[in-house]
């Protein structure tokens, strides 16, 4: 009975529609991206791949030169990472939840996100995964937190540890080698939440003097929807001085910002944003870009600078008149969450100080994007040289979705590490022929 009515309401929602976005790759990328005239229907574009898990011995596929290992499974919806200074990697576990349906349309998207394998009861822990060895495999995989409300981002400054929940900021005393906290935490700060809660993943960064923790807060709905009043202190870059604040906007106008870092040349914060849907296969781009304190992005009443989105009511041109464009698109509808900087020296010298972004994977567009790791090489602090998909695989050769890749990080040895929610896996990409290790001295 259920497959009738998913079936009835795939059919209902125009999930058949024959539309097309444009082809390739990298569709959608670079600095000055192409932005097709807007289209819009009666019923959205639906088209999500099939989550069918990953088969036995299946991996991800990195480049040549490069090995991928699974450095933990078993767990349960790993969606952030982590990596402390002893090596010890923590992944907050947390998904979002089954709720009731405001109406049809409610219910269809719920079904969606089922037939994703994005849609389940929240585990709402973090694991502390450990390799004792040194093989590249955690030997060691055991509750760090729990009782938490859907911890996503974390940050350690000295010997506090900061972990966002999905409504507030909340931390924990660390010492190098702990294994697990008790409690869910000491409340730092707010940040907003229920009842709507539409783009719940909170991430954090610290300053890197310590003085300050930056967080995420993404819209409560797609451009405005649920009403500007429901929007108070989202879309934006929450700035904390710690330990007690105050706290102020950093960057509004960012739809979904969610990974964040601190580019090693110019040291400016860069975040990775996830735009706008419902106006096109080919829009809006994804995008990650530079920080600028007290810029103002567009969102909901632009995009990508001052690209009026005639859906918005109402209308508020001086704000369209101060958005600044991002510096990078990455293609449209790719769910682009998790951003990291490449500053260790294991891979070859080409990927030195560029970034690894995590594309979850899009449900707005035809054909699909995303469901990948992309790198971008940097050059001066900017993005130069063209994209490189790096890690490929979590779609089979049918479209359906064996993982869907989410936070990245680079572990101790300068390996990078890959959140894959929806494959209950982080996996591990390491060169294959490592450098030689300096001499002692």
């Amino acid at each position: 009975m259920r497959s009738v009515l998913l079936a009835s309401a795939i059919s209902a929602l125009g999930l058949t529609a024959c539309s097309q976005g444009a082809a390739g790759p990298f569709v959608g990328f670079g600095p000055k991206p192409d932005l097709p005239t807007p289209t819009k229907s009666v019923l959205p574009t639906v088209h999500v791949a099939k989550f069918v898990g990953w088969p036995k011995g299946a991996a991800p596929v990195a480049p040549p030169g490069f090995v991928v290992t699974k450095f933990a499974d078993g767990l349960d919806h790993p969606r952030w990472l982590l990596v402390l200074p002893n090596g010890d990697v923590l992944a907050a576990e947390s998904a979002s939840e089954p709720a009731k349906p405001q109406g049809f349309r409610d219910w269809v998207a719920q079904m969606i996100q089922k037939r994703a394998g994005a849609l389940e009861e929240s585990p709402n822990k973090i694991m502390l995964l450990r390799d004792s060895d040194g093989d590249g495999v955690a030997d060691t995989k055991a509750i760090f937190a729990q009782g938490l409300k859907r911890p996503f981002g974390m940050a350690l400054v000295g010997n506090i540890l900061y972990v966002a929940n999905d409504d507030s900021i909340v931390s924990f005393p660390y010492a190098d080698g702990q294994t697990q906290v008790s409690g869910p935490g000491v409340k730092v700060f707010d940040l907003p939440g229920g009842p709507i809660n539409h783009h719940w993943t909170k991430t954090i960064i610290a300053s890197p003097d310590g003085q300050k923790l930056y967080a995420t807060v993404g819209s409560n709905s797609n451009v405005g929807e649920n009403g500007i009043p429901a929007e108070a202190g989202r879309a934006q870059i929450v700035e904390f001085t710690l330990p007690e604040g105050p706290s102020r906007p950093y960057a509004t106008g960012l739809r979904n910002p969610n990974g964040m870092d601190w580019e090693p040349v110019t040291g400016k914060l860069w975040t990775a944003v996830n735009e706008r849907d419902e106006i096109g296969n080919d829009l809006v781009p994804d995008y990650m870009t530079s920080v600028t304190p007290g810029a103002f992005y567009g969102w909901p009443y632009s995009y990508y600078g001052q690209h009026v989105d005639v859906r918005v009511s109402p209308q508020r041109p001086d704000l369209v008149a101060k958005a600044i464009a991002p510096d990078y698109a990455l293609g449209p509808h790719t769910a682009s969450l998790g951003l990291t900087f490449y500053k260790a020296d294991a891979f070859p010298a080409a990927y030195k100080g560029g970034v690894f972004i995590g594309q979850h994977g899009s449900w707005n567009r035809r054909p699909l994007n995303g469901y990948r790791v992309v790198f971008i090489p940097f050059k001066d602090g900017k993005p130069a040289g063209p994209p490189q998909a790096f890690l490929t695989g979590f779609l089979n050769a049918q479209g359906e979705a064996q993982g869907r890749p989410v936070g990245v990080a680079v572990d101790k040895t300068g390996a990078l590490l890959v959140a894959d929610d929806s494959g209950d896996a982080v996996w591990r990409v390491a060169n294959a022929t490592p450098p030689p290790a300096a001499p002692k001295p």
